[in-house]
């Protein structure tokens, strides 16, 4: 029987480069030309319909059902006319994934002969099944209707000939079953708490938007060796595989020369992003072979995370036209680098002030250090919460890897603003002013922060570069919506409780910038605890960090506690983003997902070693043994064989270790299979069950060093790592 390994590596070896033609040499020519944007409605829509999307748009106002028939009429068109066929609400279920149901826009007529239909009603809802989708309690089986709506704040897209409308996914009940409906609940929330807040600076702002930059890591592996390693194709992830002799300790990688294949693959990427008004503006190798990062120019939020989850579907599109597979999950290979996802996160108004951006006057600086701080401390009081948001079985093999952040939440500023919160802190502000410049007397003015004034800390979770935050903990495969939820959710909370503290102060006679700094002062004594410049993977910051009180919860059950507490709900409620019975039913079905990936990787393991790897070390014990006898035949004295009687007998511990703890492992599993509380059984399996995979990893990765490498069945590392 052919060895499946060489026959993929032989395919790899036959790789042609596939030529890729952008429409045009220049990115401005095409950019966007497949996306129904507002710049194509103002040129097909009636002017009452474009001005009622716009009022959607930017005052949430909803649109009347005669403007959507307007709307969809002009959207067929346009979507008839670049060669589409069918149409579908595109939405993002608790999967973690995106969904579709494509329909054809014909419909047969009287005659015998056909027509292109698309109304109103079916741009702005469809009914896709929601019992089928994770809902956590929210919809049985056999309650089987759920509702997608239009979202107009995300424009149309073409896919593959598919007329493609973001929309949000709710039950027939109407709690939300996705991601997109708590973001944009958190967003404006935000959007009202931000402007009330402005209004001690600056009358004149009637809008924050959330932006949104996120920086995309992933892994490239040739399809033929994927396809070989059932591990790779089934769970995302190597669960075997000993470490590669050059891996990335060189450093030679990061930055490096981009492979050709890998080139042409980004180019088409890029190309089909572009097309679809995706900002692609960066592309680089990363630290780990056979590692890449895209990153976008920033964006409004919900339009941000839609483009992000585009992304990671066409990556995939793409990456099989070039014989790649895109490997997202957080860790695909042990002892080397895991992929995040960065979330660059600032706030900006209608009158185009990033609020996380120092000015150049007293003023500015106050306003700033009014969001900068008050975004420390919403951390600072939900910390548990946040790391909830990024809790995955995939996001635990990396947070704390000496590669991530830890999963203790801290914030990094910088020495500089580290130490003007400090000077701030202790500074006397004086109550009897009468000129604005009084009140700087012994306070620092903060200097205008260029990008590259903070120095960057890579094990921070939550760090400030400049102009914005960054949270750098999210996995690679995570729909950003979650913590971006969070965080907005949790600033909106904090500036609420901002307002209301300066507002006492103020009906108590204070002066306007007064009372605002006394608060700021206030809240960056509470929040000191969580701002961190150190080592994030030291040992001493643990320790620390335990001191101070900050919670490590280094996996995910105990972490998504945090998601249902007293205190989220509390805040849940006082937001109106979601309720006790939403809150609960995503705590289950993070819960669920959890245990059933452990649960797959465990079968596949079992699997792989009964079916793989054992009958693989036989065959070759089988041969030293044949080989030694023969010697022994011969009449050889026993030393001339002693090489294959000592790998015989090695083989024979790692076999015999391996098969017991496989048998102990699937014993746990049946044992948390039997538990019905969801807590109980996810803790069971990440507890009982996961704790065998490595000592049975250990054992078969010292038999890929001991069996005959033509005999060995799964591509090795050396394989899978290095692009040819």
């Amino acid at each position: 029987m052919p060895n499946i390994r060489f026959q993929a590596l032989q395919a790899v070896l036959t790789r042609t480069i596939p030529e890729t033609k952008a429409p045009s040499p220049k990115i401005s020519d095409y950019y966007g030309a497949n996306v129904f944007d507002i710049k194509k409605m103002k040129e097909l829509l009636s002017k009452e319909a474009y001005n009622s999307i716009v009022n959607s748009i930017e005052k949430g106002e909803p649109i009347p059902r005669d403007m959507a028939e307007q709307v969809a009429t002009a959207m067929k068109a346009w979507a008839l006319g670049k060669g589409a066929t069918h149409y579908t609400h595109w939405f993002q279920p608790l999967t973690g994934t995106t969904a579709e149901k494509h329909d054809a826009f014909f419909e047969p007529t009287a005659d015998g002969g056909a027509i292109e239909v698309f109304s109103g009603d079916a741009l702005a809802q469809q009914e896709p099944d929601a019992s089928s989708f994770p809902s956590g309690g929210i919809r049985n089986t056999f309650e089987a209707r759920g509702y997608t709506a239009w979202d107009p704040s995300s424009p149309a897209f073409l896919m593959a000939r598919t007329l493609c409308i973001p929309t949000v996914f709710v039950s027939y009940t109407g709690e939300a079953l996705d991601y997109k409906v708590p973001l944009l609940k958190a967003v404006s929330a935000l959007d009202k708490a931000a402007v009330d807040v402005c209004h001690y600076f600056d009358k004149g702002i009637e809008k924050v938007n959330a932006s949104l930059g996120i920086e995309q890591e992933y892994f490239l592996v040739d399809i033929a060796l994927f396809n070989a390693r059932p591990d790779l194709y089934l769970t995302g992830r190597t669960l075997f595989g000993h470490m590669s002799a050059k891996n990335q300790q060189l450093e030679d990688h990061y930055f490096g020369s981009i492979p050709e294949r890998v080139y042409a693959f980004m180019q088409d990427m890029e190309t089909e992003s572009l097309l679809l008004g995706i900002p692609l503006k960066t592309r680089h190798n990363e630290v780990a072979p056979s590692q890449f990062e895209c990153a976008p120019i920033y964006e409004e939020i919900n339009l941000a995370i839609d483009h992000n989850q585009l992304l990671m579907d066409l990556m995939d599109r793409v990456a099989k036209r070039h014989n790649f597979k895109v490997l997202l999950h957080e860790k695909p290979y042990a002892g080397i680098n895991g992929s995040g996802k960065h979330n660059n996160w600032s706030m900006i108004t209608n009158t185009g002030k990033n609020l996380l951006s120092p000015g150049k006057t007293p003023k500015n600086n106050l306003m700033f250090l009014t969001f900068f701080v008050n975004t420390i401390k919403a951390v600072y009081e939900h910390a548990d919460l946040l790391r909830a948001s990024i809790a995955s079985v995939n996001n635990d093999h990396r947070l704390g890897a000496n590669e991530a952040p830890p999963a203790i939440i801290s914030i990094f500023l910088g020495s500089q603003l580290s130490e003007l919160l400090d000077e701030i802190e202790t500074s006397r502000i004086s109550k009897k002013i009468k000129e604005e410049a009084l009140l700087w007397q012994g306070i620092p003015k903060i200097p205008q922060i260029l990008k590259d004034n903070t120095d960057r800390n890579r094990t921070s979770p939550f760090a400030f570069t400049g102009n914005k935050f960054e949270l750098r903990a999210v996995g690679s495969s995570a729909n950003s919506a979650s913590p971006m939820t969070i965080l907005n959710l949790i600033v909106a909370d904090q500036l609420k409780k901002f307002k209301y503290d300066v507002d006492k102060l103020l009906k108590k006679g204070e002066k306007k910038d007064v009372a605002l700094l006394m608060v700021i002062k206030k809240y960056i004594k509470e929040s000191k605890s969580i701002r961190f410049e150190g080592n994030g993977y030291s040992e001493e910051w643990e320790k620390e960090a335990e001191k101070r009180g900050l919670s490590n919860f280094k996996t995910t059950p105990k972490a998504l506690d945090a998601f249902i507490s007293d205190k989220s709900e509390v805040l849940y409620a006082e937001n109106a983003v979601f309720t006790k019975r939403e809150a609960h039913a995503r705590h289950d079905i993070l819960l669920e997902s959890f245990y059933k990936k452990l649960q797959i990787e465990a079968r596949v393991m079992g699997e792989l070693v009964t079916n793989v790897i054992i009958p693989s070390a036989i065959d070759y014990q089988s041969k030293l043994v044949e080989n030694a006898k023969g010697l022994k035949d011969l009449g050889l004295n026993s030393s001339v064989y002693q090489v294959q009687l000592d790998i015989i007998n090695k083989l024979a511990e790692h076999i015999n270790f391996i098969k017991e703890n496989v048998d102990q492992m699937i014993a746990e599993r049946k044992k948390a299979n039997d538990i019905e509380d969801t807590r109980e059984k996810a803790i069971a399996y990440d507890e009982k069950v996961k704790s065998y995979f490595q000592p049975i990893r250990y054992h078969v990765d010292k038999l890929e060093q001991l069996v005959d490498d033509s005999l060995w069945p799964l591509p090795k590392f050396r394989e899978l790592l290095f692009i040819k």
